[in-house]
């Protein structure tokens, strides 16, 4: 039986570990091809060849720091050779930052999350776009967090960036709609996921992960953390044909958080 993202083309930044790691898993087992891309080299040629033992010729691996445009450019041509097209491309590269209220907070630290969380989403659609139109229907999803929908002292980078790619995301999806590209851009806000983002966390809890986990999930209904397949069962489905009528809107993965 065909997958549910078969003949699909995908490119995955930030895909060495965490959730970037879980979604190409996922797509490669539905059936489709993946080029994972990541700062480091080795992890993502890791995770190619272990889907590649699984899915023969399914995963491709590139070396990218999302913040260069010349690097955007060529990935994207390699990307593009080696699947045949490039139908979805999933905006995952992305990080987060130490709590920094106004007085102590750097123009650094604003830069590099800017740099990696908003702008690098720019210019992957920006040089992705003529890819996807030739591969129509294509979907852009762009991960943000709950934290680009709610606020949080200490988290002036991370806020402004991830509500960034919130609002980017609906523009570019009203942009390729009125152009009738036939290419949607949804946004995926997930809350606390036990990925390496948390460790941060882990750190001011003493190194006890369970107690750290504790903590965050205090403020979930749900009374726990996401797993990363959580999140990707969401960009699976925003990757497939499953959701043709679904653009310019936000998932949001918080175990019913912003509910309350």
């Amino acid at each position: 039986m065909a997958g549910r993202v078969a003949n699909k083309t995908v490119l995955i930044t930030g895909a060495a570990g965490g959730l970037g790691t879980a979604m190409a898993h996922m797509l490669a087992r539905e059936g489709a091809k993946v080029a994972v891309t990541d700062v480091n080299l080795e992890g993502v040629q890791a995770l190619a060849d272990a889907i590649n033992t699984d899915h023969p010729g399914s995963a491709f691996a590139f070396r990218q720091d999302v913040t260069s445009e010349d690097q955007w450019i060529s990935v994207i041509d390699a990307a593009v050779s080696a699947m045949g097209g490039l139908s979805v491309l999933v905006n995952n590269a992305g990080i987060g930052g130490p709590l920094s209220f106004v007085e102590q907070d750097t123009v650094e630290n604003w830069q590099r999350q800017y740099e990696i969380n908003l702008r690098s989403i720019m210019l992957g659609t920006k040089h992705a776009m003529a890819h996807l139109r030739a591969a129509a229907p294509a979907s852009i999803v762009n991960i943000s967090s709950v934290a680009g929908l709610a606020a949080a002292p200490g988290m002036g980078a991370y806020n402004a960036t991830k509500a960034g790619v919130w609002m980017y995301s609906k523009t570019i999806a009203l942009e390729a709609a009125k152009m009738d590209w036939n290419v949607r851009c949804n946004s995926v806000h997930p809350v606390f996921i036990k990925t390496p983002i948390l460790d941060p966390f882990i750190a001011m809890a003493g190194g006890d992960e369970d107690k750290a986990h504790e903590r965050l999930a205090r403020g979930i209904p749900l009374k726990r953390i996401g797993e990363p397949d959580d999140v990707a069962y969401a960009v699976l489905y925003l990757a497939s044909d499953e959701s043709k009528f679904i653009t310019g809107t936000e998932f949001v993965i918080d175990g019913g958080m912003l509910a309350q």
